[in-house]
């Protein structure tokens, strides 16, 4: 009895395990993709990413095509790229502002991408809470790529390359919005600049000049008193708002012609004028500056800030010197100019990761 006991227990283990084998073979492979981790620069905070879009390898890559597809636009002419340069750190310099499909022109500068996994609220009124969301609306806008999404996904499931992508990403085949947007926004979380001079200096690996170390010292300081807005280096590195919403009106219109602004999402009236701060981080290459491009270079920028501003029911209490003047000298103009141009990271504007893939 023992015996066939024995035998009994042996056989029906064989077929446990064929039957498991079995199963196992015949079932869809678990879609493992390759987590993307990014290199946080010195001086960061940590980075607000989405726990509902993991960045992935696979995602950060199909992103990238997706983000130089001009089969995004309704005419197969344009993509994010034709508005948002690598060489002028993703922003449309020297253009005011950038015109779509049809040639039409928007009306507000187009902004440059950089650190965007330390931003949240997206656009110069911050219309779209998150990266994915912001993406979605280039494609519709009747003056940017102006078709439907439809269509643009219609094109990607006829493009060889896609399907085989999306399913390395996402674990199938199929093409959505959700998933065209989420791949956008992880490339786009990817786009980081850390290594300027100015970064290097703060390592020791470079060295400063008198001119910008002064420049340096009037941004972080009251006489300057441009790190209320732009932020501290004693708190971040990234030189513009961080986190929070943070919009301010920065005084550059009297209440009798003060654009909407923040407004136009909030419906507050104490909003009116104000527009979402940007990082200063290779400011020298995203000209021209403000939300309507106005300023043509940074000697006009910083002559504006010298002038004080114009004071309205809305401008942001540090714009302490409105109708006033700080009275620089220009010795102290130079020297914030200088430093403003240790912000340039020509690393970023050249990194064979974030460029064309069709160019390779």
């Amino acid at each position: 009895m023992r015996g066939n006991a024995l035998v009994f227990w042996m056989i029906v283990g064989l077929v446990v395990v064929a039957a498991c084998s079995k199963d196992t073979k015949g079932a869809e492979p678990v879609h493992t993709p390759t987590p993307y981790q990014l290199k946080v620069p010195r001086g960061f905070p940590p980075p607000l990413l989405n726990p509902d879009n993991p960045l992935t390898v696979e995602g950060v890559e199909l992103g990238r095509h997706l983000f130089y597809e001009k089969k995004l636009s309704r005419d197969n002419t344009l993509s994010c790229a034709s508005c948002h340069k690598q060489e002028f750190a993703f922003s449309d310099a020297p253009n005011r502002f950038s015109k779509g499909v049809d040639g039409l022109s928007g009306s507000f500068n187009a902004m440059h991408i950089v650190n965007m996994a330390w931003l949240q609220h997206f656009f110069w009124d911050g219309r779209s809470p998150s990266l994915e969301e912001q993406s979605f609306h280039p494609v519709v806008d009747p003056l940017e790529l102006n078709t439907t999404w439809e269509s643009v996904l219609e094109k990607l499931r006829q493009t060889p390359k896609y399907p085989p992508m999306f399913k390395k990403a996402f674990g199938t085949e199929e093409i959505t919005v959700e998933r065209v947007t989420k791949a956008i926004a992880q490339f786009e979380r990817t786009l980081i600049s850390g290594n300027s001079k100015f970064d290097q200096w703060q390592r020791g690996e470079a060295q400063l000049t008198e001119l910008e170390l002064f420049g340096f010292t009037l941004f972080e300081t009251e006489r300057g008193d441009c790190f209320h807005c732009h932020g501290s280096t004693t708190t971040s590195n990234l030189f513009g708002a961080f986190g929070q919403l943070v919009f301010t009106n920065n005084g550059l219109e009297p209440d009798a012609t003060m654009p909407p602004g923040r407004m136009n999402v909030t419906g507050n009236p104490a909003d009116r004028g104000k527009f979402k701060i940007p990082s200063l981080r290779n400011v020298a290459v995203t000209f021209p500056y403000f939300h309507d491009g106005r300023f043509q270079n940074l000697q006009e920028v910083i002559e504006f800030y010298n002038m004080g501003g114009h004071p309205s029911n809305t401008i942001d209490p540090n714009m302490k010197a409105a109708g006033v003047g700080r009275n620089w000298t220009q010795y102290e103009k130079s020297a914030l100019l200088a430093f403003l141009n240790t912000l340039t990271d020509v690393e970023f504007l050249t990194n064979p990761a974030f460029s064309d893939p069709n160019e390779e």
